[in-house]
């Protein structure tokens, strides 16, 4: 090993141990917001994909957390972008950090898989390309990968917040 260069597993374990700190740093700007709020939830820290995933589950069923969840997600992403500020704010790096409340994300992530999968279907049976609706970029990721699951490529297009994927023919 040359003189300054760093292993790739010590490189790993850095990347690692930023990526926990994150999800720390995450879940206690978030406890303090469920307190704030006087909501009852708990957290669950990971590491997925490269980022750090924070989780705010509730042992009664929920129902108090959609609240944060929004309509259609709305209040988690603006949530997801604070959490991510904090973050920033205590780390001085971005973050690409996700966040679920309720499961809402991991229920999304499935029913998106499926209509990718879907599209991907009709794609190959028609050969013509195939028009989503406008997505907000974790979803569109989701598309993505179903898609280049199911062999065909995919494009975004559009201006946000009217992005959309187009499945194309292999």
């Amino acid at each position: 090993m040359t003189e300054g260069t760093i292993p790739a597993a010590a490189e790993e374990g850095d990347t690692l141990t930023r990526l926990e700190q994150e999800g720390e740093i995450a879940a206690d700007y978030l406890e303090g917001l469920l307190d704030i709020a006087d909501l009852d939830g708990d957290i669950d820290m990971d590491v997925e994909a490269d980022r750090a995933a924070v989780s705010i589950i509730s042992e009664s069923g929920g129902r108090d957390l959609q609240k944060l969840v929004g309509r259609d997600g709305e209040v988690l992403e603006a949530l997801q972008e604070l959490t991510r500020l904090a973050v920033h704010r205590e780390t001085g790096d971005r973050s690409r950090l996700m966040l679920d409340i309720a499961g809402f994300r991991a229920k999304k992530r499935t029913e998106l898989a499926e209509l990718g999968a879907k599209a991907a279907d009709e794609v190959k049976s028609t050969g013509e390309p195939v028009k989503l609706q406008p997505m907000t970029p974790f979803e569109r990721k989701v598309v993505h990968d179903a898609v280049a699951a199911a062999g065909l490529r995919s494009e975004s297009e559009g201006e946000e917040p009217q992005r959309f994927v187009v499945v194309l023919p292999a």
